[in-house]
């Protein structure tokens, strides 16, 4: 297939500009966002990205639900095509053409304490290669999914078709009322908390009652879907959280408290990719995370 300077294939076949509907909507979730992003009109995209899967002869993106999701193919190809266009527009003119974003996503307190370094070093070094910090509430902040092209989690991640690298470890922390009377203490113990409800993010967080000796398990858990009900439950009263170090710079709240918590082991933070060709600036995203944890954030 021959492709000219506009992104235009001179034969049959798929063009970039399929690739790059197919990115936007698997970015945006959504064919209204994506076609506002490239500029086109929805039925445009809408019909790009059927062409696409006809030609291919798999299905990209399950349409089933108002916030569109990839398939697993579209998983995978989506590393692909982002890979293909990258290099495209590399080729093309190295030193002018926008690059694509580099999502990292993270479930809650992002990078810790390095995350301000990081960011401020990409945008420095790779100025024309915009790395977008996501939020989102999964265990693999949407990496599995595809929603990212690499994540920032903590605590054992046993998900296939992941690579994953330690770059530091982080103690524990307690979380408490802050008007309740464990705020009074300066540190506590797992054994201080197992006779308190111990409020458990079960969708991303690493914490599970597991933690604690068999002989000394909290009674009464429970049971939210993300840190801001984590935060609110602990905040009313209703019970005590344990969470990572950063999780008390990252999501200060005037309600709560935190304090170290001693004998508790430490919550790995681990950078995380699919294993496969991936985003091309992959690379330097982990040799600068090395370099930002070796260098103390400074």
């Amino acid at each position: 297939m021959s492709i000219g300077r506009s992104g235009q294939s001179t034969g049959r076949g798929i063009e970039v500009r399929h690739l790059r509907a197919f990115l936007a909507v698997a970015d945006e979730g959504n064919v209204t966002r994506a076609a506002a992003r490239l500029r086109l009109t929805q039925p445009a995209v809408s019909r790009t990205l059927a062409a696409l899967e006809q030609h291919l002869g798999v299905r990209l993106v399950d349409r089933s639900t108002h916030h569109l999701a990839l398939t697993p193919e579209g998983v995978v190809f989506r590393d692909k095509a982002a890979a293909a266009v990258a290099a495209f527009d590399e080729a093309l003119d190295s030193g002018g053409l926008h690059h694509w974003p580099l999502r990292l996503g993270h479930a809650w307190s992002a990078f810790g304490p390095y995350t301000t370094p990081l960011l401020r070093r990409w945008q420095e070094r790779y100025p024309r290669t915009p790395l977008e910090l996501r939020r989102i509430d999964d265990r693999t902040a949407g990496l599995t999914r595809g929603e990212v092209d690499a994540a920032l989690l903590r605590g054992p991640v046993e998900a296939p078709g992941l690579v994953t690298e330690v770059l530091y470890e982080e103690d524990r922390v307690a979380a408490v009322a802050a008007d309740g009377p464990l705020a009074d203490r300066a540190a506590l113990h797992l054994t201080d908390l197992a006779g308190e409800t111990v409020v458990l993010n079960t969708v991303s967080g690493t914490t599970t009652i597991a933690l604690w000796p068999p002989s000394a398990r909290p009674a009464a858990t429970l049971t939210v879907a993300n840190t801001d009900d984590w935060l609110t439950a602990i905040a009313a009263g209703r019970g005590v959280g344990v969470s990572a170090a950063s999780t008390a710079d990252m999501h200060p709240h005037s309600g709560v408290t935190y304090r170290p918590l001693v004998g508790a082991p430490p919550v790995p933070v681990l950078l995380a990719r699919r294993d496969a060709p991936g985003h091309p600036a992959l690379p330097k995203l982990v040799a600068l995370a090395r370099e930002v944890v070796g260098r103390g954030g400074g």
